[in-house]
């Protein structure tokens, strides 16, 4: 691409952003949708001033791979631990209310029985950001609503990482049994051979450097990349890779201080991938896709809430927390959007049934936003009573 188009593709995104985030922030609104919506308004099916998409999807590759990177960081092993028992009953039997839900919907809708159990497995999971960005720091760390939060939001997080590599070994495969095993055999070794490098090697140049953030900083990202094109390299994705970086190093007392160095290169490409999600959005299947989609968020929505509220009370939490739980994870997640587009890029899902899901998450990340900032303590909250950082 010529420099100056690069330059145009840049001032676009981020000019038109700072525009529609504040637009965003005055309506009480998640910035992703801002973004996502900016992209659409832009790109070849709107105003058509983005028409190169390739570019554009390589930069937010990139936004992934350092979100998962930085979800891994923040996988401390210890505090799973302590929550398993709870959390590990409820995600599982939510995760398969929420899988029924959604492949029942797209049945309904006449898609086959292969879409239908691919949009079912993307929509099982919560947003990770909406979740945590709208919960009030003290609370997120200081607090049990944030502890059971975390550690759900995380085991989500786990079972979205299988699905893309279920997704992966089936694609064009000959034995996708056995091309799924291999990768769920690989991945414990590279998570076996990342943490060993990591304890014995990196940890012992961090310590020693620790003081030149300059320092930290490179070895950070180039640790990520390695080990992002390693799992390439096998067989594995990239941002499974990035993901297994991120744990490995999760432990170390050093992982807070290197996820709180990255955090403003991935928001970086966070804008970047919701952007060119809303840009290569082909509006030409709106009216396929529109009353499926719809009717999926309206069921999660209210599904959602319910059961995570239902399932905690079993498990003995009161009935406030349970309620503010169920509506804090009560939409769909952005790795709801990377299985969808995974699984199109693999050739396993349709156009129709990958922009369902890419629909349905949209939709609910308004109405969830909404929802939150009305009803509970946030930081954008509308109410004065209830704002809080």
């Amino acid at each position: 691409m010529h420099s100056d188009a690069f330059i145009q593709l840049i001032f676009l995104i981020f000019a038109g952003a700072a525009v529609i985030a504040t637009a965003a922030l005055f309506a009480r609104q998640a910035l992703p949708v801002a973004y996502i919506l900016l992209g659409a308004i832009m790109g070849p099916w709107g105003l058509g001033l983005v028409e190169n998409l390739a570019i554009l999807q390589g930069m937010a590759e990139f936004g992934i791979i350092f979100l998962l990177f930085l979800l891994g960081l923040n996988l401390e092993p210890r505090e799973l631990l302590q929550m398993l028992r709870e959390a590990v009953l409820v995600t599982l039997v939510t995760c398969l209310v929420f899988f029924s839900a959604g492949a029942g919907v797209a049945l309904v809708f006449g898609l086959d029985v292969l879409q239908a159990v691919l949009i079912g497995a993307a929509v099982m999971f919560s947003s990770t950001i909406l979740g945590l960005k709208l919960l009030p720091t003290s609370t997120l760390h200081h607090q049990r609503l944030g502890e059971i939060i975390v550690a759900i939001l995380l085991l989500q997080d786990i079972i979205a990482i299988a699905v893309i590599l279920f997704i992966q070994g089936f694609a064009g495969s000959t034995n996708p049994a056995l091309d799924v095993a291999v990768l769920l055999l690989l991945a414990p070794l590279l998570f076996l051979f990342a943490l060993f490098f990591c304890r014995y090697v990196l940890m012992a140049l961090m310590q020693r450097f620790d003081q030149i953030q300059e320092y930290v900083f490179l070895v950070a990202i180039g640790w990520c990349m390695a080990i992002a094109v390693l799992a390439h390299a096998i067989g594995l994705s990239y941002e499974i890779g990035a993901f297994i970086a991120g744990v490995a190093i999760a432990t170390s007392p050093i992982s807070r201080f290197i996820a709180d160095t990255l955090r403003p290169l991935r928001d970086f490409f966070l804008v970047v991938f919701f952007f060119a999600l809303g840009a290569g959005f082909n509006m030409g299947l709106l009216s396929q896709i529109i009353w499926p989609a719809l009717t999926l968020a309206a069921l999660l929505m209210l599904i959602k809430p319910f059961m995570f509220a239902l399932m905690f009370r079993r498990e003995g939490e009161t009935p406030d927390v349970s309620r503010e739980i169920g509506i804090r994870l009560g939409q769909v997640s952005e790795f709801s959007l990377l299985v969808a587009i995974v699984g199109l890029q693999s050739g396993l899902m349709t156009e129709q049934a990958s922009y369902i899901v890419q629909a349905t998450t949209i939709l609910t990340f308004i109405a969830s936003t909404y929802w939150i900032v009305l009803r509970l303590p946030s930081p954008i909250a509308i109410s004065d009573s209830l704002r809080r950082d």
